[in-house]
């Protein structure tokens, strides 16, 4: 009976920082631990190119690259890393079953779910012909690459105020191209977006394609669409950045597992426990606050040694 019929100690969804901190930590500890990779192996930041936050790479290094660490450094201590997704769970009862790729059942004694989140996109084909290439859904990562240059922000929340103002204080210019005629962000927060000398708020423009030779140099806009008045105009830009949001990927967890409104996994207080015993969440499948590379990998740290302690507790 190989370990392919017998119930995993613990199973990793998931390969980003979270999932492979994860194992990582797991597979150190002997729990022999089982890791799929998922649809996107490296989770979001292998849409990033280059990684300059991250503790410990005073040059940055390449999101692809660091990920490619984080593998083999838990391949290294023993992890069972595979190709394949979780298609189906059933947390009703122990141990737990999961299906991947729709055809293949395990079961395991304890479920790390770092599946993290996908950033919403607007649904443009040009979005994905410039990925990478001056579209991007994360300021924070991106945004060093614009200093004195000219960009957009997709967005009337929080998270588009917060990225515009975070822009302004790198770029030349920043344009908020909002939907509405209002911004749904807080009053302090349009505020401080309103009196910005270098951001100009586009109120009720919807976006319609990008444009440009070697990466984004500008922007189809329409104002008012479909209304008398609709008016359609060009922008000038280098960077265009989506900040409508993130969707966590949770859908196989629902009705199975609390989540909050917005979908994201509920855990209890400070730990990666979720209110299903044995099951334990990290990185930004469970974080819709802080979202990077160096939190997602410390939440993996502390679902694995969570799950260690279950293991444990449980003689399993």
């Amino acid at each position: 009976m190989g370990t392919e019929d017998k119930s995993i100690r613990c199973l990793i969804l998931g390969a980003g920082p979270a999932g492979y901190t994860a194992a990582i930590y797991a597979s150190r500890a002997n729990l022999a631990p089982v890791l799929y990779s998922g649809l996107q192996p490296g989770g979001q930041l292998t849409t990033t190119t280059e990684v300059e936050n991250f503790p410990g790479y005073p040059e940055g290094i390449g999101g692809t690259e660091m990920m490619e660490q984080l593998k083999q450094q838990a391949a290294r201590f023993g992890t069972d890393i595979r190709f394949g997704a979780a298609t189906k769970v059933d947390l009703s009862k122990r141990p737990f079953t999961v299906t991947i790729d729709g055809e293949k059942e395990v079961t395991c004694n304890a479920l790390i779910i770092a599946t993290g989140a996908s950033a919403k996109y607007l649904g443009l084909p040009d979005e994905e012909k410039y990925a990478g290439q001056g579209v991007s859904a994360c300021a924070t990562c991106d945004g060093f690459f614009y200093r004195g240059k000219k960009v957009a922000v997709v967005g009337g929340g929080d998270t588009a105020c917060e990225e515009a103002l975070y822009l302004a204080s790198i770029a030349e210019k920043v344009y908020l191209i909002v939907r509405k005629p209002f911004l749904r962000a807080s009053k302090v927060m349009q505020e401080r977006v309103e009196k910005h000398p270098k951001i100009e708020v586009l109120f009720e423009h919807n976006t319609l394609g990008l444009f440009g030779e070697n990466g984004v140099e500008g922007a189809h806009l329409v104002y008012r669409k479909g209304e008398r008045d609709e008016a359609k105009k060009d922008i000038a830009i280098d960077g265009f950045f989506l900040a409508i949001g993130h969707k966590p990927n949770t859908d196989l967890f629902q009705g199975q597992i609390e989540l909050d409104k917005a979908g994201y996994i509920v855990t209890k207080g400070n730990t990666s426990l979720t209110n299903v015993e044995g099951v334990f969440a990290a990185g930004d499948v469970a974080d819709p606050r802080y979202r990077q590379a160096v939190t997602s990998a410390g939440s993996g740290c502390k679902a694995a040694m969570d799950a260690e302690k279950y293991l444990m507790e449980h003689e399993l």
